[in-house]
């Protein structure tokens, strides 16, 4: 994902403020340093540009988990280069500095992820920053590149798993949790803003407050463990949709069930199951019984028929058989989850998987399990679908026009999931929660009017 952002405000002294660009690549733990980052530079007086030409740097934030995606972060340096000069790099490709001082030697400054006093450094020796005391430059919930409606929560950097095909740990290192009153408060902070959803994000969600052994923090009159069950509970009474993404399927997790159940957090759980394979799931250094996760996935929906399940799988990973695919594909069968990313695998420079000695499956082979695959899971997703059609739903809007608009029901995340496409005889606003009567269903999106 890149966004570019512009922030306007008028100057406040003789000389203008200095402008700074920003591009931000990667994934939504990314969106979130990018976010912090943006706010220091408010609070100082910098403004934001959706232009590289005429601002006073650019500041870049890579994505290195892949080699499309160090591409990617490479290209938005080199176009940032030619436009403008100054350039700053920091993110999870800068944890590498390497790479990019190879392909581009002319940057600024480069840092490695959550470096957000290294980046301001480097930004004040570009341009002095402006700043008026009299002036409240930034809102109390901070500078957000989300829509006003919606906000990413991350509770925790870093990861303790050692997954063959992941480089986060030495990217960001092992599992820091943040304190759960910080977490809350800053989710206080944005519910009283007008955010409508929370999108609780990590690495690894349902491992947040291990490394603490659960510590206590103080939030309004009360303390709070920093534990899963019991941020979740409190983020519940916040008022906000909360949704639940990267949850490891620890068996804690069935816990968050009746919260769920009560309307407390919404009925959704993005667990990234990966394969189905004990073989893969071996060499890929990941957890999993395929049948005790059929049963849970059964014990869940017989608790809470309305959950959505989404999982992310890869396939064809060093070693993977055909057998091994078709194994996938009738678990796939069995689970029925509702929504499904697929990845090809990418070996990525520093990954363990590189070092197992198995066979790689060739590009063509991998295109075609990856067709099958989507393909096999398009149909689970249109018969889901389907069942919903003469239901009511709660749905909150994302785009709105006079009697046509665009949202999600509570078992759809922002970009990854599908959509609600709805008329009404009323206009509706960005950011209302509305129910539709669903009229039809296609394979991943919904249809239906507002009632």
């Amino acid at each position: 994902m890149s966004v570019l952002t512009e922030v306007s405000k008028a100057p406040t002294a003789e000389r203008s403020a200095p402008r700074i660009s920003f591009v931000s690549l990667g994934c939504p733990k990314a969106l979130v340093d990018s976010e912090r980052i943006i706010t220091r530079l408010r609070a100082e007086g910098y403004e934001l540009t959706k232009s590289h030409a005429g601002a006073d740097a650019v500041i870049v934030n890579t994505c290195g988990f892949l080699d499309s995606a160090k591409r990617e972060s490479l290209d938005a340096i080199g176009a940032a280069l030619a436009e403008n000069g100054k350039v700053i790099v920091t993110g999870c490709m800068g944890a590498e500095p390497e790479a990019i001082s190879a392909a581009h030697p002319n940057v600024m400054a480069i840092s490695g992820p959550q470096a957000y006093e290294s980046v301001m450094t480097a930004v004040r020796q570009a341009a002095a920053p402006l700043h008026d005391p009299f002036f409240d430059l930034v809102p109390p919930q901070g500078v957000k590149l989300t829509p006003r409606h919606y906000a990413y929560l991350k509770i925790s950097e870093g990861c303790n798993n050692r997954c063959s095909f992941c480089i986060i740990p030495k990217l960001r290192g092992d599992l820091v949790s943040r304190p759960a009153g910080d977490v809350l408060r800053e989710a206080e902070r944005l519910a009283k803003a007008g955010v409508k959803e929370l999108l609780v994000v990590s690495q690894d969600t349902g491992a947040y407050g291990l490394d603490v052994r659960y510590a206590e923090s103080r939030f309004g009159d009360r303390d709070v463990r920093t534990k899963f069950i019991d941020l979740a509970r409190e983020l519940g009474r916040l008022g906000p949709w909360v949704r639940l993404h990267y949850v490891y399927p620890y068996p804690h997790i069935d816990e968050v069930i009746d919260l769920m159940a009560e309307g407390s957090v919404l009925p959704y759980l993005d667990i990234p199951f990966q394969h189905a394979s004990p073989k893969v799931l071996r060499a890929m250094r990941r957890p999993g019984n395929h049948e005790k996760v059929l049963e849970r996935i059964r014990s869940w929906r017989t608790a809470l028929p309305d959950i959505t399940l989404r999982s992310t799988f890869i396939v064809g990973f060093p070693g993977e058989t055909e057998e091994d695919f078709a194994f996938l594909l009738d678990w796939m069968t069995e689970a029925k989850l509702d929504r499904v990313g697929a990845f090809k695998y990418e070996p990525v420079a520093g990954a363990p998987a590189n070092d197992l000695g198995l066979e790689p499956v060739p590009p063509e082979v991998q295109a075609e399990r990856h067709r099958r695959f989507m393909e096999h899971q398009q149909r689970i997703s249109a018969a889901r679908l389907k069942a919903k059609v003469g239901r009511r739903l709660s749905v909150i809007v994302d785009a709105a026009g006079s009697t046509v608009a665009q949202g999600r029901t509570k078992g759809d995340a922002p970009e990854i999931d599908g959509k609600v496409y709805l008329t009404s005889r009323r206009p509706v606003r960005v950011g209302d929660i509305v129910t539709v009567r669903v009229e039809r269903a296609d394979a991943y999106d919904l249809h239906g009017s507002v009632v």
